[in-house]
């Protein structure tokens, strides 16, 4: 028997009705987690009620199956993150990506810089969301929508700080590796390893037991909101925060061009007129309005937040770390203490390149206070207020205070994690 075209149209229609009620019914109800083993107790062909008691009156297990911990280091620049960064790498079971949302940031907005208005700054959080979703899923493919040129065959060379990665630049990822090559250096990693193929990189991620993810292009933890709130995910946020007269000064230094005004206040005493002040004050507000969340413990954060202050990091490396680890669940393994061992007592001239890790942590952590005029500090104190004394930053009164290290700016604090 043959049917009109007409009859064909109103068959294909009511199915993408059929499957499009399903969709809804499906992202509509909360995800449910059935006994084992009988997970046909939570089938759609059961009442709905009568699913739900036999769910509730069952042990259940995480729909999160693989319960892998997804963690996320929220940072600024400059604030130490790529050291927190580096204690997430080290470890042999944890794959670790360095600004991925990097390539969102300039493929969207190219022209962004830390000065923007909070507009521009928030055009990409859609898109930087539902990549950090693909990358805690393992999909890294899903950077190639964003990576410039397009990768050939899954294989670029684009990848921003890949040798920041050393799941990047090991085996399976990086099979031109040998013995003597174990503890590359981040520039030694590319030459060695060549194109970086996504393919190995996406197997390599789904052997690690755990994903942690460093980002300073994400305002402010309530834009992860739905990252956090995602059944499909374990996501732990881990919040860096540090002295913005810190973060100045280290700015001034690092991005000479971009903070030049900066420079020439603190060289001759005298404020441009131009000074674009919101290269400080977007981070202090960006810095309150986010611990502020935090600290406010919603529901929406329970067992998902910890602050974490630089200075605290710097002046203990080893207790913070266990601190950090023992928020994830996850076991500290001995290459992380290694790595602490070896780079927190160091020079920073032992520092190859602007993002280097190796340094004595604690002297590094009050540099800033012989690096800025005290005609900037007062400035930055006063535009900073609310920020500092949420964060148990003292404020110094003169430039003999700024200068004596006997006189500690930073509080004892004890910010627990939000449990």
């Amino acid at each position: 028997m043959q049917c009109s075209w007409k009859a064909v149209l109103l068959l294909a229609l009511a199915s993408i009705a059929i499957q499009y009620t399903a969709i809804r019914t499906f992202t509509a109800k909360s995800f449910h987690s059935c006994p084992i083993p009988n997970p046909v107790n939570c089938s759609l062909s059961q009442d709905t009620d009568v699913a739900d008691r036999l769910c509730d009156e069952n042990p259940t297990f995480p729909y999160n199956l693989s319960r892998k911990t997804h963690v996320l280091i929220l940072a600024t620049t400059r604030s130490g993150s790529s050291f927190v960064g580096q204690l997430f790498n080290q470890h042999f079971d944890v794959f670790y990506l360095f600004e991925p949302l990097y390539h969102v940031q300039y493929t969207l907005i190219p022209r962004l810089t830390q000065s923007k208005s909070t507009t521009d700054r928030r055009v990409m959080l859609g898109a930087g969301r539902d990549l950090l979703r693909s990358l805690y899923d393992c999909d890294l493919y899903f950077l190639e929508n964003y990576i410039k040129p397009q990768p050939v065959n899954h294989t670029t060379d684009r990848l921003f700080r890949r040798g920041a990665s050393k799941a990047l630049c090991s085996p399976p990822v990086c099979e031109s590796l040998g013995a003597v090559d174990l503890h590359l250096e981040e520039g030694d990693c590319v030459k060695k390893c060549g194109t970086l193929n996504l393919t190995l990189a996406t197997e390599s991620c789904r052997e690690h037991g755990h994903v942690a993810i460093k980002t300073v292009r994400v305002p402010e933890v309530s834009d992860l909101r739905a990252l956090v709130e995602d059944p499909r995910l374990n996501l732990k946020v881990i919040q860096l925060v540090r002295d913005p007269r810190g973060i100045l000064a280290s700015r001034s230094e690092t991005f000479r061009d971009t903070y030049r005004l900066w420079r020439i206040w603190d060289g001759t005493g005298r404020k441009p007129y131009n000074l674009d002040v919101t290269q400080l004050t977007t981070v202090c507000e960006d810095f309150w309005n986010s611990v502020s969340t935090g600290l406010n413990r919603p529901p929406w954060l329970k067992g998902k937040y910890m602050l974490l202050r630089y200075e605290d990091l710097a002046r203990n490396p080893m207790k913070k770390t266990e601190e950090i680890y023992d928020f994830l669940g996850i076991p500290m393994d001995s290459n992380v203490e290694r790595w602490i061992q070896n780079n927190t007592r160091g020079d920073r001239s032992s520092s190859k390149h602007k993002y280097g890790t190796v340094r004595n942590s604690a002297a590094t952590a009050e540099k800033w206070r012989f690096r800025l005029s005290y005609e900037i500090v007062a400035f930055t104190q006063h535009a900073c207020q609310q920020v500092l004394a949420q964060l148990g930053y003292k404020t110094a009164g003169s430039e003999e205070e700024l200068k004596n290290l006997s006189i500690s700016l930073v509080e004892e604090r004890d910010f627990l994690p939000f449990s």
